[in-house]
């Protein structure tokens, strides 16, 4: 299978299949859908990494992978409908139910990775519990600008100053709510939050409502 010799490793397997689909881990029994394998490489990448297990179901059980031409779509959606490119790595492993393969994607150190909707349109991808969801638009913004150290803003003005005074008293909020409690334009509330975001001292939050902007105690990347 594309010169990828299986190696035991039922145990191994078993073990991560019982840790279930999360926030690093995806099953795939099918893979047929270049563009929708190539949201998961992208929702891994702007994340912390993460693996597809291929030949596995929905519901953990083990079927095997057909054939390399599994392989071959995991390969082509990170190759062409990732944007920059992205490299995955492939291992086999035998298991009483047949080959399982798994593809590891590792975390970008180029963001935001995006991948080419049907339309031929670009989006990013973020990893949620065991799902990708579209990145914010200024989740995006602040991947984009830290590419550019020249657009980062160190010295904190005293707006900034007030978000983040505003936040130690909240917890967290969405841009909406930071714009009518403060009666500022969007424009400014949108440009406050993405330079904040940037420079890592705010970070994203997902709730049931959605994603929302929160200080980054733990100064982990985005």
């Amino acid at each position: 299978m594309k010169d990828i010799k299986a190696i035991r490793g039922k145990y191994y397997i078993q073990r991560l299949i019982e840790e279930g689909e999360h926030e690093h881990q995806d099953f795939k029994f099918a893979i047929n859908d270049a563009r929708k394998i190539a949201r998961s490489i992208s929702a891994f990448a702007n994340n912390d990494g993460g693996r597809l297990l291929v030949g596995v179901k929905d519901n953990g059980n083990i079927a095997g992978v057909r054939n390399e031409e599994d392989i071959f779509v995991i390969e082509q959606a990170a190759q062409l409908y990732c944007r920059p490119p992205q490299s995955v790595e492939f291992t086999a492993f035998n298991t009483e139910g047949g080959v399982v393969i798994k593809a590891e994607v590792a975390p970008a150190t180029n963001r935001p990775v995006c991948a080419q909707e049907p339309d031929g349109s670009w989006r990013a991808y973020y990893r949620v519990a065991d799902e990708n969801i579209v990145a914010p638009a200024l989740m995006t913004k602040a991947w984009e600008m830290r590419q550019d150290s020249s657009g980062i803003c160190f010295s904190l003005s005293q707006a900034e100053s007030h978000l983040l005074e505003y936040l130690d008293n909240k917890g967290s909020i969405t841009t909406e709510e930071y714009m009518l409690a403060t009666h500022i334009s969007r424009h400014t509330a949108e440009e406050l939050i993405t330079r904040l975001l940037a420079i890592d001292i705010l970070t994203f939050i997902y709730t049931p409502s959605g994603f929302k902007i929160t200080r980054n105690d733990s100064e982990v990347s985005l």
